[in-house]
């Protein structure tokens, strides 16, 4: 019985008393229900207080909840990077292998080997001889003296190379009247200056090595013993720039043309401010472009995504999803990372472990399928995953079910928290997460683009901003070409030295050496 009912029936005896008793007595009545009444308002404001105090500690759990989630992130739990974990070290996600530490059998060893034949031979000879007064004789002689074995000291040698070019003046031509004079090559323009070596030592030192311009003039005073402003190695910089440039659009058309590219975008700071670095890249090819914008904005100045038809990789971050015109796969080892954070937070539930198991066998039969030159998985093998895949959702819906409807006459429904977000995002794009079993070129996780923008954040690290916005753009114009060049397997310094020598077009492998 509610308050209610039992406020009807105690006005319906007070009622049924007045009539009966003594006119006297009806004055006792009356208070009585006064007092009956004073105390049934109490208890009706009391229980509206114990429900709005109950809401205010379930919302308050839900925020301790949520710091101490935040607490406990780390680049092994959530998509914190790796720097903001701190001394402590994260537990990791990797399983224990049975295989034993270092190489493994058929494994080809990397032994140091001579770079090219021997400069110099110093040769030691027994300490007896070296006092004998019979060693000039012995040293004549061919036949004393023999070498027992040889040892190898690789030493580098830092040093410049200075090319005078004299041009010629002919005084007295018999065939020709008048003097003639010869000309400087087009590109000696200065009476002193620096070689394309330098230059390409400079670019490939301030992107590829991450140096800031501050320590290549201290780097190049010291060990090469030049005379070499911060100003004349930025000009070099963007002069490396400049001969890399012409191959960004080849490189952005081959990656529009492929089947699979991997998304992703950092943040970098330039003139001031925090601009958005927007990767697209593959095992081929690396594309990178700065913008002010970090969602679909900045994503459309780079333009990849926008021309392209085949399956993008990426984090499931939401701009991505408004390209209808690309298949979307999700990146899992980003899932893998927030269903860690999840068992972490919440021990009771069972269906974060499980669906940790599900997705590593995923993995495992896609790189098993690989490796035996499958073009795909079984399909009584697929839909076995799809089953498992709803089945640990469906446990997942019973153990964190959507937040119920706000009792206090507010619209809407109480937050949904991390845990029911990620559960609704598995259901909403199952077809996505499963893609990678599905077609067997789609790859489990998006580290190929987390990789290509590494390079980036160590930069940052290192050299701290950039001036410019021009700058940061020349950084990553000549990171894409480098990027792309290392995939092809021709190094940085290579890679740059046939950029000034016109053939750009080897990074691509479409030239020789």
């Amino acid at each position: 019985m509610d308050l209610n009912e039992l406020k009807q029936k105690l006005d319906s005896i007070s009622s049924e008393l007045k009539s009966k008793v003594p006119k006297e007595a009806q004055i006792l009545v009356e208070s009585q229900t006064v007092m009956i009444d004073l105390v049934l308002d109490m208890n009706t404001s009391m229980n509206n207080q114990i429900e709005s105090l109950k809401s205010t500690l379930k919302d308050l759990q839900e925020t301790i909840k949520e710091l101490r989630r935040q607490l406990g992130q780390n680049s092994k739990n959530s998509s914190k990077p790796p720097s903001t974990d701190g001394y402590k070290k994260p537990r990791s996600l990797r399983k224990k292998s049975d295989l034993k530490a270092g190489g493994q059998k058929g494994h080809r060893g990397a032994n140091m080997e001579l770079p090219h034949e021997p400069d110099e031979i110093r040769k030691h000879l027994p300490k007896k001889c070296e006092t004998c007064p019979h060693l000039t004789e012995c040293l004549a002689s061919e036949h004393v003296f023999s070498c027992n074995s040889s040892r190898y000291v690789v030493e580098p040698i830092i040093s410049t190379k200075v090319i005078e070019h004299q041009c010629i003046v002919a005084t007295a031509c018999p065939r020709y009247e008048g003097k003639l004079s010869g000309e400087f090559p087009s590109e000696v323009k200065a009476h002193i200056q620096y070689g394309n070596g330098m230059i390409v030592l400079a670019g490939m030192l301030s992107t590829y090595g991450a140096v800031s311009l501050n320590r290549i003039h201290v780097l190049l005073s010291s060990l090469m013993n030049v005379r070499i402003s911060t100003g004349t190695i930025s000009a070099m910089v963007e002069s490396c720039a400049r001969m890399t440039k012409p191959m960004m659009e080849q490189i952005k058309t081959l990656l529009t043309q492929a089947q699979v590219v991997n998304f992703d975008e950092t943040g970098l700071s330039a003139e001031g401010k925090l601009h958005w670095v927007h990767n697209s890249s593959n095992e081929e090819y690396t594309y990178q472009t700065v913008s002010p914008k970090r969602g679909s904005d900045g994503m459309n100045e780079n333009g990849v995504i926008t021309a392209f038809d085949g399956v993008a990789v990426h984090d499931c971050w939401l701009p991505y999803w408004k390209y209808d015109g690309v298949t979307h796969a999700v990146c899992c080892a980003h899932l893998l990372r927030e269903l860690n954070g999840i068992k972490e937070l919440e021990p009771k539930m069972s269906w974060p472990e499980k669906f940790i198991k599900l997705l590593l066998k995923m993995k495992k039969a896609h790189e098993k399928a690989k490796n035996d030159g499958n073009g795909a998985l079984k399909s009584e093998q697929i839909s076995k995953f799809e089953w498992a895949y709803d089945e640990i959702l469906a446990t997942a819906g019973i153990e964190c079910p959507p937040p119920e409807q706000i009792s206090d006459g507010r619209r809407g429904r109480k937050k949904k928290g991390k845990t029911r977000a990620l559960i609704e995002r598995l259901l909403k794009f199952k077809k996505s997460v499963c893609l990678f079993i599905n077609n067997l070129k789609v790859p489990f996780d998006n580290n190929q683009a987390e990789r290509d923008v590494r390079n980036v954040k160590t930069k940052s690290k290192i050299s701290g901003c950039f001036r410019s916005l021009k700058g940061a753009q020349n950084y990553l114009t000549i990171m894409s070409y480098l990027s792309t060049a290392r995939k092809h397997g021709i190094d940085a310094f290579t890679a740059l030295t046939a950029a000034f020598n016109g053939r750009a077009e080897i990074i691509l492998g479409q030239g020789s050496e």
